[in-house]
């Protein structure tokens, strides 16, 4: 018989056990929630055994959120992530957008805002892993799908294939983005645990050799986690290859989609990339919304089947400066400034009932309580703010801008500016001298709308729609002004190598091509527009006046700045700079009504406001706490 002394530390180390057992299952249960920070010896990474993830050799279930960093202030990097924990979710997944990090060819910024490696490393402290995608496509609603636009100059481009033109470009831009990936790998010591080859390459799928030749191209650079693809049902057996686990992208779960997964790869994992937790919106159209139970309930239902799932978007964040994708189906339309995407978090940051539904589920799936919500910041309403001082663009011309003359019209990005890497976004202004009036016609060679004077008087506008236009007669020579927007090259389809911008051929008067153009650029980037503050000319508004042209005023701010919303009630259409920064577009069509403006881009004391106005201006713009997105329409 056991002494009584033996029994109690027998008791004492049966329970000892017990509870060890108990964590050691727990934590197998929830080897998802182990971070990144705390992980030592790793060799093994994020393998697949038959239906299941292993990390390290345990089973492990990815919850994961899309946030890119390029969408949001680094200021709130953190605590978007901090957020991502307190909903339940265990990996960051990312884009990376090639056309900020190589705006003009062979010039490459990871700095600021595009710091990669920092945002990497604060998600590994946060305790987050990484599914990075670096592309090089990543659709995303992003101009031309994060592509550079001066990869058009080229004629016979070949985009997403292995056009040695392109081949070329990927590999310069590879080999300097992969050594900031490289070290933040899993076996590294870093997040990264899986890397995405292309994105929906099974819905373009032009060439059979392309998804092989990124593989390669990864793999030669030192990519050595998991491999993954991610197509939507229709391109899942057309973007497979070899050496990569095949994931699927849908919004509503229809029987037998995900084991559709076991008909193109059998006996591994299934994997939803992107969840679509809500929408996006274009010009014109209503602000799309989710219903957030059925969204919920559809969560659980992929995460009943054993799946692991990426929520797109966890935060959506802004498509700042002039950076928004298009679609073009039946017809071209473009996509509103804000990326708010009716997803988990609001366009600033903020919870949703999407947010608070998600943590509940995910909390009882883990069986651990989660950490708790950060503390939302409040949002500032600075009132009315009076736009005093207006210069008109014809003013502007001639004290900044040096034009580029041809005999021929030259589109956006064949411009010998920017060290031969042309214009990528913005306005274009081609002038021409013309005798006389007529019958004006485009061919539909405006990409993607023009505004037409005659000297300065407004005639009308050209688009895809709008091909001809009646000139008005008139004695002598006169100038012919077509000022033409950029408003966002496609992001996803097969019409991508068709995304060149301005002119892109001859416009005819009375059935005559026009020749002999001078043609400015009006990219506004910060030089010009912190050139545009010491511009002589600068005029009090006058009661009524229509544009182009630039309004400026100041918003004093007394105490910490905060967030805010611009409401441009009265003003038709145009861009918002404030201290420089490019907020982004807005159009009195809606349904975006108001634009983000990020606290930490304000500061105490004297705030400048620049809007150019494209037609007719107000006198006055408003700083309010909530946003208005427009008139809702529930995705069907």
């Amino acid at each position: 018989m056991w002494p009584c002394g033996g029994r109690r530390q027998r008791r004492v180390g049966g329970v000892a056990l017990v509870a060890v057992v108990l964590w050691v299952l727990v934590r197998r249960f929830n080897w998802s929630e182990l971070v990144p920070l705390r992980l030592w010896g790793r060799t093994l990474g994020l393998q697949t055994e038959h239906s299941q993830f292993l990390l390290e050799g345990m089973p492990f279930r990815i919850f994961g959120g899309s946030v890119h960093y390029f969408r949001v202030p680094r200021e709130y990097w953190e605590d978007r992530m901090l957020k991502m924990k307190a909903c339940g979710l265990n990996t960051l997944t990312t884009y990376v957008p090639w056309n900020l990090h190589e705006r003009d060819r062979g010039k490459f910024d990871f700095s600021r805002n595009l710091d990669l490696r920092a945002f990497l490393s604060l998600a590994a402290k946060n305790g987050l892993w990484v599914i990075l995608r670096p592309g090089p496509y990543i659709c995303s609603e992003w101009d031309l799908g994060g592509l550079p636009s001066w990869l058009l100059q080229d004629p016979e481009m070949q985009l997403r294939t292995t056009y040695k033109g392109f081949t070329e470009a990927v590999d310069a831009y590879f080999d300097h983005l992969m050594p900031i990936v490289v070290p933040l790998q899993y076996k590294k010591g870093g997040p990264i645990i899986a890397v995405q080859v292309e994105n929906e390459y099974g819905s373009y799928a032009k060439d059979p050799n392309y998804m092989a030749y990124v593989k390669t191209a990864l793999l030669n650079r030192g990519i050595v986690e998991m491999l993954m693809t991610s197509d939507n049902k229709n391109g899942l057996s057309y973007g497979l290859v070899e050496g990569a686990l095949a994931t699927v992208n849908f919004q509503k779960l229809e029987p037998g989609l995900l084991k559709h997964l076991d008909s193109v790869q059998r006996d591994q994992p299934k994997m939803v990339m992107e969840y679509w937790t809500g929408w996006f919106d274009n010009w014109g159209g209503p602000h799309y919304v989710f219903d957030a139970d059925e969204m919920v309930n559809t969560v659980a239902s992929i995460l009943k089947l054993g799946a692991s799932i990426n929520l797109y978007m966890f935060h959506g964040g802004t498509n700042f400066g002039f950076m928004n994708g298009a679609l073009e189906a039946d017809e071209y339309k473009s996509d509103v400034t804000s990326y708010d995407y009716d997803a988990v978090l609001t366009e600033a940051g903020d919870y949703t009932s999407k947010f608070f539904k998600l943590r509940q589920l995910f909390s009882m799936i883990i069986g651990q309580p989660l950490p708790l919500p950060p503390v939302i910041e409040s949002k500032a309403s600075y009132g009315a703010i009076l736009l005093h001082q207006y210069i008109s663009l014809w003013d502007v011309i001639p004290s900044l801008l040096q034009p580029i003359k041809s005999e021929f019209p030259i589109n956006m990005e064949n411009l010998h500016l920017n060290d031969s890497s042309g214009q990528s976004y913005g306005y274009v202004l081609y002038e021409i001298v013309i005798f006389g009036g007529g019958h004006l016609h485009s061919r539909n060679h405006v990409r993607d709308r023009a505004q037409v004077f005659v000297n300065t008087m407004y005639v009308g506008e050209l688009d895809y729609n709008i091909v001809e236009l009646s000139l008005p007669e008139g004695q002598g020579f006169r100038q012919l002004r077509l000022l033409v927007e950029n408003r966002g090259r496609v992001n996803y389809g097969l019409a991508l190598n068709e995304q060149r911008k301005g002119l892109i051929g001859d416009v005819f008067l009375n059935n005559t091509p026009l020749r002999n153009f001078k043609i400015y650029s009006l990219e506004m980037k910060p030089a010009f527009m912190k050139s545009l503050q010491h511009v002589t000319g600068w005029s009090a508004v006058p009661d009524y006046f229509v544009g182009p042209a630039f309004f400026r005023g100041r918003l004093w701010i007394e105490h910490q700045p905060q967030d805010t919303f611009l409401k441009l009630q009265g003003w038709e259409k145009g861009v918002v700079f404030v201290n420089g920064q490019n907020l982004g577009r807005y159009w009195k069509i809606g349904p975006q009504e108001t634009l983000y403006l990020p606290g930490p881009w304000l500061r105490k004391g004297s705030n400048e406001i620049v809007i150019f106005e494209e037609r007719t201006a107000g006198r006055i713009i408003q700083s309010v706490d909530i946003p208005y997105l427009g008139r809702t329409q529930y995705v069907d």
